[in-house]
């Protein structure tokens, strides 16, 4: 019987297996930010034992920085003694750290990729749910909790039972006005918000091919939102070409002998998933979520599902994220008014998304109505909004870049939404207080987000097209 592209990496990987238990599975690429690593260091500092294999360890500060007046000191404590301490263990340790104003300083799931880090067939891990993002290039990537950084910090392995596997293949042709973003959240709105629950994920079919890097990483940094342990899509030319050049990836014969290599990582004609759901690309249409869980999504023309249409097993816990949100079941959500943009994240953060947000907004203005952040993801992706002229384009249809930074995707830094206030975002979660104590999150793509921010209300992208 072939192997799944999952099986190939993953049995590569396997340096022993205990009986009846987990696998210990060796990590190619550990990813270190500010939150979820200081008890790592300090729990391998207690023990008196080393970072194993420091090289194969790359740090940057993102969540719990501050998105404006980077060059001051932070006034946050919690978020300065997060960022110092990070200073200080990699300093120490002989980690690589793009600190705050470093020109590769950004979110951990958006300068790994820009910097050639991410690779075809590796273990990527990071003490972060949506390492998942990472997968977009072939690779088994997920995350992990702090005791496991500690785990890959001291061995450069981590314990694991191997996760089930599930195909699921979108095929067609996309529709205008449909994103990358717009396919995930049809597919967790299918699927629901555990329906991956226990898998690793591999994504295929025609309309997955057919999307840029940047798209494949926003459908993969999503698995996760289905439950899933993580999500995948085998390597390719569009791969390959994206990842040349870049300043960690191999070089000249180098990299045409990894790509040799890399060609290899594909499912096998013959191997056997443990599941298997396929989509119609020309069903997906631009997408928004109404609830208080990434699954609680719909088409943005449609309503708000009624009371008869839910389990129910499923109706009290519906009626609590509609109380929630201030949303009666059978609404329609068109002309909903909204208070916040928010396009940034590991999500939707890339400069092909604000691309399209610049191409979207030009000549255009944002409604009085609407507070907008624009937030880069990587300091790179800042620089090349700057040098494209996306900055002036956003800036004369009233919007102001920020700096970057995971900003308002999880408000543990100053970026929150006030409370009771809804707010269109490009981020990955809509659970409650996600973005701040009492606010309201509509997830939907950076194209939806756009069209919200110039109307000041809910409404289909197309429209405006």
């Amino acid at each position: 019987m072939g192997k799944t592209l999952f099986d190939k990496i993953w049995d590569s990987h396997v340096v022993s297996e205990i009986e009846g238990g987990p696998s210990v599975v060796y990590i190619d690429r550990h990813l270190v930010h500010e939150v979820t690593s200081p008890q790592a260091f300090a729990g391998i500092e207690k023990r008196g034992v080393p970072v194993f294999r420091p090289q194969n360890t790359v740090a940057t500060p993102d969540h719990n920085v501050p998105t404006i007046d980077q060059h001051l000191p932070i006034k946050d404590a919690l978020s300065k003694f997060q960022v110092d301490k990070l200073t200080e263990n990699c300093e120490r340790h002989g980690v690589d750290l793009y600190g705050l104003n470093h020109p590769y300083q950004g979110i951990v799931h958006v300068i790994g990729p820009q910097l050639g880090l991410t690779q075809p067939g590796m273990t990527i891990v990071c003490g972060d749910s949506h390492t998942s993002t990472h997968g977009a290039f072939g690779a088994v990537a997920f995350g992990i909790g702090t005791s496991e950084v500690e785990m890959v910090l001291a061995t450069q392995c981590i314990m694991q039972p191997k996760p089930k596997k599930m195909r699921i293949t979108v095929d067609g042709e996309l529709g205008k006005g449909v994103t990358a973003k717009d396919i995930v959240l049809y597919i967790i709105s299918k699927v629901t918000a555990g329906g991956g629950t226990g898998y690793f994920v591999e994504f295929a079919g025609s309309a997955i091919r057919g999307l840029s890097m940047e798209g494949r990483m926003t459908v993969c940094n999503m698995s996760i939102e289905m439950g899933a342990r993580g999500g995948h899509i085998a390597p390719d030319e569009t791969t390959f070409e994206y990842i040349k050049g870049r300043e960690r990836a191999p070089q000249g014969e180098e990299f045409d002998k990894a790509v040799a290599k890399w060609k290899e990582l594909k499912t096998d004609d013959d191997a056997v998933f443990d599941k298997e759901i396929v989509f119609d690309a020309a069903d997906i249409e631009p997408m928004i979520t109404y609830g208080t869980n990434p699954g609680m999504g719909a088409k943005i023309v449609s309503n708000i599902p009624s009371l008869t249409d839910i389990e129910d097993s499923e109706k009290a816990s519906f009626e609590k994220s509609m109380n929630y949100m201030g949303f009666n079941a059978g609404d329609q959500l068109v002309g909903k008014p909204v208070d916040y943009v928010f396009v940034g994240s590991c999500t939707n953060g890339r400069i092909e998304d604000l691309r399209e947000v610049a191409g979207f907004v030009k000549g255009k203005k944002k409604a009085e109505n609407i507070t907008a952040w624009i937030v880069p993801g990587s300091k790179q992706v800042e620089k090349m909004a700057q040098d494209e002229g996306i900055v002036e384009v956003l800036e004369e249809a009233g919007f102001k870049l920020r700096q970057p930074g995971c900003s308002a995707c999880l408000a543990m830094n100053d970026d929150k939404i006030p409370e009771g206030k809804y707010a269109v975002s490009t981020s990955n979660r809509n659970f409650e207080g996600r973005q701040g104590p009492g606010s309201r999150t509509l997830l939907a793509s950076p194209l939806t987000a756009a069209a919200v921010a110039v109307s000041g209300k809910i409404i289909d992208p197309r429209e405006l097209l």
